[in-house]
């Protein structure tokens, strides 16, 4: 049995990648027309599929705004502070984030549920933004080979340089 020695973890802004999307999505759905999804493959675009989710929204797409990305980034600091884990990559882009998590043996899953809870309450009392912050779900890589964890650090670190930011942009990054 392999070793796990992290998570990279990815959040997206609400409504800005939704089932259907052209580039692929990992949705979960059901619908009595079109059926069920499977969870945890990407599938194809569906334009019908896009559209059915477009309808369903109940507000606008949310793309962060500087302030939001602070409150973000201060939440992820906050909730590093208190946790067995560390992070060694991050990116929080206008529409998107991703971390490289070190493992613990806490679940990923509910790790991940209260870091968008914590970012989500973060943002409605930093900022005036009080609609949702994040789309439902996320998508966590599991990494178990030293060689996929570095990879996987140049890739969330090129997502910053690609903006012109440093690569070790944010205070609660570990070396």
């Amino acid at each position: 049995m392999r070793n796990t020695l992290g998570y990279h973890y990815v959040k997206s802004g609400y409504g800005l990648w939704l089932p259907g999307e052209d580039r692929g999505h990992w949705s979960e759905a059901w619908d009595e027309q079109i059926g069920y999804i499977e969870p945890h493959t990407l599938h194809d675009g569906d334009p019908v599929r896009k559209r059915m989710a477009e309808e369903r929204m109940q507000h606008d797409p949310v793309r962060w705004t500087p302030a939001m990305i602070d409150a973000i980034a201060g939440a992820i600091g906050e909730c590093e502070a208190e946790s067995p884990w560390t992070i060694t990559a991050a990116s929080i882009e206008a529409t998107h984030l991703h971390l490289l998590i070190t493992y613990s043996r806490l679940d990923i899953e509910r790790t991940a549920r209260w870091l968008a809870q914590e970012m989500t309450k973060s943002v409605h009392e930093r900022t005036d933004h009080a609609d949702p912050v994040f789309a439902k779900g996320n998508w966590i890589g599991y990494v178990y080979d030293p060689d996929h964890w570095h990879t996987t650090q140049r890739y969330i670190e090129h997502h910053n340089q690609r903006r012109g930011d440093p690569v070790r942009l944010y205070a609660f990054i570990t070396a």
